[in-house]
């Protein structure tokens, strides 16, 4: 009896250690299934998204076809309603632009009918016999073009560290706009920011002093440089060189310093002047027209909070002077934006504040706000495409440039100084030939 129980318990010993070692196997196997199972879904998943995203910028590059069909459409006059025709016509496209909805690109194009709406296939051509097919199952489903914008959008970088742009308003006459709003340092990642690297501030002195060139590494954000170039309707290029006049000016230029410090930014040193009023960064027209004298000219400190909650970290509020002897005209509204020390790269916006009573003014009820956004026309195309690939969407937006801003700007001087500081001259050997070209 005693052998049997012996037996008896050596038998239940080897059943329970069989018994969990199987299911010590069995949890081992399940997690490396689901981990494998979960690898290849978040795979899946991710060639999805590339997929959908490449297939929006497909929506982008038809979309720049379109609007450069636009553009060649855009200086003659047609009536408001589509065609009876069959084909697309300048029409058509006038039409769709001045009706935008999310077939407009396909119709402008032609990719699909006038009557028609829907997605856009994306198809693939192999390189064997020429033919195509919509293997990875892509469309744009939405791609559209729009005109008329709140800001100007770009990015200055140490390879490209100015932007020249010539304000082009909708509807709105240039001597209406009273201020001009610029935005720098976005936050592309989409997170907040903490600017452990600001512009260097005195914390014990509540001063804002400034970087030296001879630094390693680049205060964030950068110091922004904005130059105002204007003139009347009728004027002479001795106003346009000369200093001020009075309250007027036809050119002015004024560098804006971030500091985290709100104390420093609100008040004026010999250094710098302080612009911070307490709820916004403010540059007054006589100080946009005192820099015209530049012994007295100084940069401006520009309070930008260390942690910001908006898109942009920096915002200042520039108040334009008139031009020099009479109306401002709407050809020679000009703004030069530039990174005075090449880095870090930055994006920013422009952003032209309409005076009270101005068009651009006008909200529900007739009443106008103090601090109304005029749209523009013409200067950047904002193109919004979004792809599909299977049941996955991606969605992309682009500001596409309707004018080269970047021609050739002096964006550097020398300064030719003598033993004495007297000055001298440069000499240089000038050849004219009958010949073209270098």
């Amino acid at each position: 009896m005693r052998r049997r129980i012996g037996k008896f318990k050596n038998g239940a010993a080897s059943f329970y250690v069989v018994a969990f070692s199987t299911l010590i196997l069995v949890i081992i196997a399940a997690s490396f299934a689901t981990a494998i199972v979960a690898e290849i879904t978040r795979s899946s998943n991710d060639d999805l998204s590339q997929s959908a995203y490449d297939a929006a910028l497909a929506g982008v590059e038809d979309a720049k076809l379109a609007f450069s069909n636009y553009k060649s459409c855009a200086d003659g006059e047609y009536p408001d309603n589509l065609s009876s025709g069959a084909d697309i016509t300048c029409q058509d496209i006038m039409y769709w632009v001045n009706h935008p909805d999310c077939d407009m690109v396909a119709h402008i194009l032609g990719r699909i009918a006038k009557d028609e709406s829907g997605e856009v296939l994306v198809e693939e051509t192999t390189s064997m016999n020429g033919s195509s097919a919509n293997n990875m199952n892509q469309a744009y489903t939405c791609t559209m073009l729009q005109m008329s914008l709140d800001d100007y959008r770009a990015t200055l970088s140490s390879s490209n560290p100015y932007r020249v742009l010539k304000a082009e308003l909708e509807d709105v006459d240039a001597s209406q706009i009273v201020a001009v709003r610029v935005n720098w340092y976005s936050d592309r990642e989409g997170t907040t920011r903490s600017y452990t690297n600001l512009t260097n501030v005195g914390s014990n002195k509540f001063r804002a002093t400034f970087q030296p060139l001879s630094v390693t590494k680049a205060s964030v954000p950068p110091t922004l440089a904005v130059q105002l170039i204007q003139t009347a309707q009728n004027f002479t290029i001795e106003q346009v060189n000369s200093a001020s006049d009075g309250d007027t000016t036809d050119r002015a230029m004024v560098y804006l310093v971030p500091t985290d410090n709100a104390t420093a930014a609100a008040t004026s040193q010999k250094s710098y002047s302080g612009v911070y009023n307490g709820e916004d960064n403010v540059v007054t027209a006589s100080q946009l027209v005192s820099t015209n004298d530049h012994i007295k000219d100084v940069p401006y400190a520009v309070y930008c909070p260390n942690n910001p909650t908006s898109e942009y970290a920096c915002s200042a509020l520039l108040q334009l002077p008139s031009p020099i002897g009479g109306t401002r005209s709407n050809d020679t509204f000009v703004f030069v934006v530039s990174l005075p020390y090449a880095q870090p790269d930055t994006d920013f916006s422009l952003e032209f504040i309409c005076a009270d009573g101005a068009p651009c003014n006008e909200v529900a009820g007739g009443e106008a706000d103090s601090e109304t956004v005029a749209k523009m026309n013409g200067m950047q195309i904002m193109i919004d495409s979004t792809g599909r690939a299977n049941d996955l969407y991606r969605r992309v937006e682009v500001r596409l440039e309707s004018a080269d801003n970047n021609f050739a700007y002096p964006f550097y001087t020398i300064q030719l100084l003598g033993k004495d500081g007297s000055g001298t001259s440069l000499k240089k050997n000038l050849t004219v030939t009958t010949e073209y070209g270098l």
